[in-house]
């Protein structure tokens, strides 16, 4: 039995360290090939995410295939750790988006949501200037308003409130609204400025 969970072990690290490899190198492909300001905030992290996953990777392959029990210790600590850390992100992300469940409003197909219902801490990140530029950058290099424009225009007022959006295409719609300097006349909804 301890062989057979040190192969499933070492087989497991080894697909690990492939996909590594990959995840790596992308993030030294953006170091040296990042244009834009959303590509070149992705580098750090994602080389900081391939070196995490090779070092750990090897650790656990070498661990259970040369039967180096500490080095397995340490594995078995790391994905601990690992575990703790993405259980305290998920309760960080509950707590700080709660508040935010929008109110109804009336004839209209959608929820209003406002930033003063989110946490403090979110409304002070989405504030802040130096943040919600690089968002914004993000949104108008991955061409979201181009292609979030083309599934309203021309449609009128009325049309749009009978619509039942979700959240997220109220939000998008927001943005075209805001971030792609659209606006709203008496004809249709969306037009170009």
């Amino acid at each position: 039995m301890f062989r057979l969970s040190n192969n499933l072990v070492g087989i497991l690290n080894f697909i690990t360290f492939l996909l590594s490899v990959p995840i790596l190198g992308a993030g030294i492909w953006l170091s040296h090939r990042a244009s834009t300001d959303c590509e070149k905030f992705l580098e750090k992290p994602v080389i900081a995410l391939g070196v995490f996953l090779m070092v750990v990777s090897l650790a656990g392959l070498i661990g259970a295939c040369c039967r180096v029990s500490w080095l397995l210790w340490v594995y078995l600590l790391v994905m601990f750790l690992l575990i703790v850390l993405l259980f305290c992100f998920t309760i960080f992300a509950f707590v700080v988006t709660n508040k935010g469940a929008g109110e109804v409003l009336s004839g209209k197909g959608y929820k209003e949501y406002r930033l003063g219902d989110y946490s403090n801490w979110l409304q002070k990140r989405v504030n802040n200037t130096k943040n919600w530029n690089r968002i914004k950058s993000c949104l108008q290099d991955g061409k979201v308003c181009q292609s979030l424009s083309q599934d309203k225009v021309g449609e009128t007022v009325q049309q749009f409130y009978a619509e039942q959006l979700s959240p997220i295409q109220v939000w998008r719609l927001f943005q075209i609204w805001v971030l792609c300097s659209f606006h709203s006349s008496q004809n249709s909804f969306f037009l170009i400025l």
